[in-house]
């Protein structure tokens, strides 16, 4: 049994020095409603998937949370038996706001909070939907730099926009410094990313640069349409530009104080002998790091580290180091994460040019660690392949999926039905009473399913299989699939989808004001 601790004792471990991480295990959409300020998210559902990168070092004193009804145990016991050190705060949210400590609503707030702040204190120039529509028009020197992920951007975009993630917006900048008559809006899907992006412009020198009032939501806020699927390839900085971005970036560190790593000091480093975390920080592109990077690193794409910090660096006062491939992308994460007040944040010298070059292990593919206590279960777990499951489904059985609800939205096998395995313990029991009853259990690629027939084994269910492989082999076979959202056994709040992505314009709205206030 986890110890428990007081509202009172983690208000002062979370104002100390110590290194901690406290996580609300509940679901994505619940703490986007309400949290408690300064905390990750990390639904009990992805603990295994995780906490091995959020937590490298198990000696860090972890506290998890809930509503009060019982997800924190089952979290802290999932924990405990992965070595981790973890207390359950005593009474949850709901005793937390009780004592009048402070919580929060919405995603990534910390990001979002300090970009509203970049905004409000540098007085970021902005250009309105409307007048970007006349300038492109009337203006044929114009470019529209949309720093959002390649994946966002291939739903919809700005007309003509073009697709450069926030982390590049430095290789361009000598490009752009040659071209003062050239006007260069910025844009995301709402705020945060166009501040940033145009505020890093601003910092390098140049002073044609806009962000996009509101991004792609004020766009459509303001009666007017986005173009979808745009097939334009990314372009590429010029060459001289990028080979320019890297003296840039050394006078941006030394103006500003930014501490170097060398590799011969990253590769002699030991996280054993840490009194910390450490986490490495990778914020080249997903391509770049596949194509080789340094084993342990995190892929954070440069704009995303910056509007998602808390979902990546869980442990509070931990060391950054930032990786790009000569190091000037990194200089700029690093420069707005010391902006942020993340207090220990260095650059690895050289960049990963100079780790291969000196020597360093290189690991190539996306990263593809497996969770956590998964080849234990797979041992344990009763596997089908597809023919099998369709002759077992004569008998009957109860289908889970247990992935996300996102996937089971798009795809799933008939008859299925969706619960969030952070909820199996809880639910279960009361919607399937004969443990004797055959239980199919399925998900995207088959990970969460082992992973659920564990837990569902240990709760006294007898028969329980897996589809091994998941959804997508079932439909590679070339059974039949279900869509849509029609049968959950929970709410289905385990992903929070942009409201640019909903289309729902009242959303947007709502969402552009919630943001616009975090200022305050």
């Amino acid at each position: 049994m986890a110890n428990q601790v007081s509202c009172r004792d983690l208000a002062a471990l979370m104002a100390s020095q110590t290194p901690h991480a406290v996580f609300d295990v509940r679901e994505r959409g619940e703490f986007n409603l309400g949290q408690i300020a300064n905390t990750t998210s990390l639904p009990r559902s992805q603990i295994e998937f995780r906490i091995g990168a959020l937590m490298p070092d198990r000696r860090i004193p972890i506290v998890v949370y809930d509503e009060g009804e019982g997800r924190a145990s089952l979290a802290a016991h999932t924990l405990k038996e992965f070595g981790y050190d973890v207390s359950i705060l005593d009474s949850g949210l709901p005793g937390w706001r009780k004592e009048g400590h402070p919580t929060v609503s919405g995603v990534n707030v910390p990001s979002k909070a300090f970009g509203e702040k970049v905004h409000h204190e540098r007085a970021v120039p902005e250009i309105s939907p409307e007048e970007l529509r006349t300038l492109q028009e009337r203006v044929a020197d114009l470019i529209v730099f949309d720093v959002r992920t390649p994946e966002e951007y291939g739903r919809f975009c700005i007309p003509g926009g073009l697709n450069v993630p926030g982390g590049d917006l430095l290789l361009w900048a000598e490009a752009l410094r040659r071209k003062p008559e050239t006007t260069i809006v910025v844009n995301c899907a709402g705020r945060t990313r166009s501040i940033i992006g145009t505020a890093a412009l601003q910092r390098l020198g140049l002073n044609n640069v806009r962000a996009l009032k509101n991004g792609t939501m004020g766009w459509v806020l303001a009666g007017l349409e986005l173009e979808s699927n745009p097939t334009r390839v990314a372009p590429i900085a010029p060459a001289e530009s990028r080979k320019q971005a890297r003296e840039i970036a050394l006078r941006i560190a030394e103006e500003e104080g930014i501490s170097w790593v060398s590799a011969l000091e990253l590769a002699a480093h030991s996280p054993a002998n840490d009194l910390g975390v450490t986490y490495l920080v990778d914020v080249r592109s997903e391509g770049e790091y596949e194509a080789g990077h340094i084993p342990g690193s995190l892929n954070i794409p440069g704009g995303q580290a910056v509007q998602r910090a808390d979902d990546f660096v869980a442990v509070k006062n931990s060391r950054i180091i930032f990786i790009s491939d000569q190091s000037a992308r990194a200089v700029m994460a690093a420069y707005w994460y010391r902006q942020m007040g993340f207090p220990d944040v260095k650059v690895l010298q050289g960049g990963f040019e100079a780790w291969r070059e000196g020597g360093g292990a290189v690991e190539s593919g996306a990263s593809q660690d497996e969770p956590l206590g998964f080849e234990t279960a797979k041992k344990l777990a009763r596997t089908l392949i597809p023919d099998e499951v369709n002759s077992l489904l004569q008998s009957s059985p109860v289908i889970l999926h247990v992935g996300s609800s996102a996937d089971f939205a798009v795809k799933h096998l008939p008859d299925s039905k969706w619960i969030s395995r952070g909820w199996l313990e809880l639910k279960l029991p009361s919607l399937c009473t004969d443990k004797a009853q055959p239980i199919v259990l399925a998900c995207r690629d088959g990970q969460s399913s082992i992973l659920a027939a564990k837990t569902l084994a240990e709760m006294g269910y007898k028969e329980v299989f897996v589809l091994n492989g998941g959804v997508r082999i079932w439909e590679r076979a070339g059974y039949p699939i279900e869509t849509g959202l029609d049968a959950c056994l929970v709410e289905p709040n385990d992903v929070v989808l942009s409201p640019s992505v909903k289309g729902d314009k009242e959303a947007m709205r709502r969402y552009l004001e919630w943001e616009i206030k975090l200022t305050a």
